[in-house]
């Protein structure tokens, strides 16, 4: 075909969105071809950025279509797509599970090597329940069709999008199960369910909480939390996602390092660990200059900074009165003609105890202006990462 020829062309350039439209005019007249799709899973994984959940699906299809012709190396091609595109996905253990199959077939593959050792160190990073989630062949039902029509491919200047899967039969709440797997920074958490509809669900991640909520077809709802969890998580840096086989939950912890035995606890929560009380008392001062101030944990190659002493003079700056130079004024009421958010964190601050002060000058220093912190037990534990607000990206200058 024209299409084919032209896409393995466009592959072989690097020009991955060109490959990925013509594969897709191709697959439009040969659906099944196990080649094409594999083709197609290449360039969806190779683009900028991967778009690893379609190339998944297009390996998934290409197993069950070789499997059916009986192609052992198409489908080992396809096992070997589907590794690399559930490595990309961060769904190391069934990544792990694809690559044994491609051992099993030809050990002397020749990239098997590097795939296994990335896995490999993704994995020994991991703790906790590293179940498989897959079978070797997948559930052609669940596997949803990755295929534009012809002359959406061929207008199309960018790579394609999938088009979306069919409706699938919602699993029933007996039969709904869970599993979970860790690294050093977070919780990978996964309920097995189908169907879930994404417009009435309700997933709701607290710092020790975590609770999933949709309406079956039996006209009940379906229930499920997690509380308390076994530590506290950053609730602003975890997400969801909800699939059509599954629900994924990325829960973020707040001490990173920490290896959870569980996902739950039967140990009562510390409340002062999640809050900021008004009535903290604010530490002893030094008694004289010769004592040497604290240090809390840092990154930065300047060495620690003294947190008290930033905040103690940022307080301690006098306000001007521009209309008259050098006159200072006692109360600062309002803000009138300035920004009222800068006002309220103004007001916020000149009230606020000693932990308050230090929490929100670490907090909005290190994040290069992206977080504000009053947590003061939280905040000293580390540095501060930036976290830009969604559909933003932090650069170095």
């Amino acid at each position: 075909m024209d299409q084919a020829k032209l896409g393995a062309e466009a592959l072989s350039a690097a020009n991955y969105p060109e490959a990925i439209k013509q594969y897709t005019a191709a697959l439009e007249v040969s659906p099944t071809s196990p080649d094409y799709l594999i083709k197609r899973s290449t360039a969806y994984q190779r683009s900028t950025p991967a778009d690893y959940t379609s190339a998944l699906a297009d390996a998934n299809r290409a197993v069950i279509n070789a499997q059916k012709r009986g192609k052992r190396e198409l489908i080992l091609q396809a096992q070997l797509r589907r590794a690399i595109a559930l490595f990309g996905l961060e769904r190391y253990p069934d990544a792990r599970f694809c690559l044994d199959i491609v051992k099993r077939m030809d050990p002397k593959e020749k990239t098997l090597p590097i795939w296994e050792s990335k896995v490999a160190t993704k994995m020994a990073a991991m703790a906790g329940e590293n179940g498989v989630t897959i079978e070797e062949i997948p559930d052609e039902e669940e596997t949803p069709v990755a295929i534009q029509t012809t002359k959406a491919a061929l207008t199309s200047t960018s790579a394609a999008t999938p088009a979306q899967p069919a409706a699938v039969a919602r699993t029933p709440a007996d039969k709904i199960r869970h599993d979970w797997y860790q690294n050093n920074d977070k919780v990978y958490f996964t309920l097995l369910a189908k169907g879930v509809p994404k417009d009435k669900a309700t997933i709701d991640i607290q710092p020790r909480s975590l609770t999933i909520s949709f309406p079956l077809q039996t006209s009940s709802d379906y229930d499920f939390s997690l509380e308390p969890l076994f530590a506290e998580i950053d609730p602003l840096a975890s997400s969801f996602s909800i699939m059509s086989t599954k629900v994924e939950v990325v829960l973020k912890k707040s001490q990173p390092g920490q290896k959870w035995p569980a996902l739950e606890t039967n140990e009562p929560v510390d409340q002062s660990s999640t809050t900021t009380t008004s009535t903290a008392s604010a530490p002893a001062q030094p008694s004289s200059a010769s004592q040497k101030a604290p240090s809390y944990p840092t990154s930065s190659r300047s060495g620690p900074k003294n947190w008290d002493k930033l905040a103690s003079e940022a307080l301690a700056k006098p306000k001007t009165d521009n209309s008259k130079p050098g006159a200072k004024i006692e109360d600062e009421e309002d803000d009138e003609g300035g920004d009222p958010v800068n006002g309220f964190f103004k007001k916020l601050y000149a009230g606020a105890d000693a932990d308050t002060r230090r929490a929100m000058m670490k907090s909005f220093s290190e994040s290069n202006g992206t977080a504000l912190s009053t947590n003061w037990e939280e905040v000293k534990k580390g540095k501060v990462e930036t976290n830009p607000p969604d559909s933003m990206e932090a650069k170095k200058w």
